[in-house]
């Protein structure tokens, strides 16, 4: 069920659709879908998120539910990834900018990436304000249908993807953080 919705993802990506949610008029949104934001795929009917298990730096577990209730960017990426290196800085920006109470930027390096590896990413480009998570064996990554670095999912406040950004972004753009602005203020029943 989950290859089927992730192929219809990808299909709405190569023709340009524009879904909606069934509980939300999400024409306030689609608008916002410019630049960069203009690659988000808006779910039509949004799933329950697997609640995937993630090691910090010292092998602590955390689940996806650790965050329940807040809105979530869930950036999937990799040390040896180029383009998910350089979307690091603007992630961190932004949760920076726009992380608390109602909104986090939650990151996952997945597949091998040594502790390491990753403390010194992100010493060397000042990353500080970005968890360390790991999902070593993609089991998380393979669960959310995650089939290249990067991507970036939506999940709104009940633990439900709403959206999904193949490739790369400018996070910390005006774009983006009036797209997740809207997105995270959004009422829902």
């Amino acid at each position: 069920m989950r290859l089927i919705r992730i192929f219809v993802l990808y299909t709405a990506l190569i023709v340009g659709a524009n879904a909606a949610t069934a509980e939300t008029d999400l024409t306030a949104i689609d608008a916002l879908r410019t630049g960069d934001m203009a690659k988000l795929v808006l779910s039509q009917t949004p799933e329950s998120a697997p609640d995937g298990l993630l090691l910090d730096a010292t092998d602590g577990e955390h689940h996806l539910s650790d965050w329940q209730g807040k809105f979530l960017l869930v950036n999937f990426w990799a040390t040896w990834c180029a383009p998910c290196r350089a979307e690091l800085g603007a992630l961190d920006r932004l949760q920076a900018d726009m992380g608390g109470d109602g909104f986090e930027v939650v990151t996952v390096a997945t597949g091998r990436n040594p502790v390491a590896a990753i403390k010194k990413l992100f010493a060397d480009e000042g990353i500080s304000h970005l968890p360390i998570l790991r999902d070593p064996d993609q089991t998380f990554a393979r669960d959310m249908g995650v089939l290249g670095l990067p991507i970036t999912v939506l999940i709104d406040r009940d633990g439900r993807e709403v959206a999904r950004l193949i490739g790369d972004a400018a996070w910390d753009s005006a774009e983006a953080k009036a797209l997740l602005t809207a997105f995270k203020t959004e009422n829902r029943p």
